[in-house]
C-alpha cells in the first residue's frame, strides 16, 4: 500500500480553516436550536426526518444511520422527542416489526423555523466554505 503524500503547510492551513468554518456553523446551529427550545441533536433529528428522501416517515434504523448514532442512543433521542410532542411513533403497515417516526405539527413548526435561519446563515458563509473546498480539491 502506498504511503499518503505529505501535506504542505498551506494545505494544513486550508484544512484548519475549513474545520473552523464548519465548527462556527455548528455553533450557530446549536445556538439556533437552543433559542427555539430544543437541543442541537434534537434539531438534527427533526431535520433528518423532515428531509428524509423516502418521505415524511423514517424508521428508527434509518434515523440512526442519518444521525450516525447507535440504535439505542437513537431510541433515547426519540423518547425525548415524543415527550416534547415533536414526533410520534407508529407501527409500519408493511412490516409490523418496524416503527416509523413522524413529525407532529409542533415538530414541523420548529424544524421550519430553525431551518429558515440556517438557510440565511448558509447564504452568508457558503462562499467561504465553497472557496475552501475548491482549495482543498486543487491541493489533492
Amino acid at each position: 500500500m502506498a504511503r499518503p503524500r505529505q501535506l504542505i503547510n498551506s494545505q494544513y492551513e486550508t484544512l484548519a480553516a475549513f474545520r473552523y468554518a464548519l465548527r462556527r456553523f455548528m455553533r450557530f446551529s446549536e445556538d439556533a436550536a437552543r433559542a427555539a427550545g430544543i437541543t442541537g441533536q434534537q434539531y438534527q433529528a427533526l431535520l433528518a426526518i423532515k428531509g428524509f428522501p423516502a418521505g415524511d416517515r423514517v424508521t428508527v434504523g434509518e434515523l440512526a444511520e442519518r444521525l450516525q448514532l447507535r440504535h439505542h442512543s437513537t431510541v433515547g433521542l426519540i423518547d425525548r422527542l415524543v415527550t416534547e410532542k415533536l414526533v410520534i411513533r407508529m407501527p409500519s403497515s408493511k412490516d409490523h416489526r418496524k416503527v416509523l417516526i413522524q413529525l407532529t405539527g409542533k415538530g414541523e413548526h420548529i424544524v421550519e423555523k430553525i431551518a429558515s435561519v440556517h438557510r440565511e446563515q448558509l447564504k452568508q458563509i457558503g462562499p467561504e466554505i465553497r472557496d475552501l473546498l475548491e482549495q482543498l480539491g486543487r491541493a489533492a
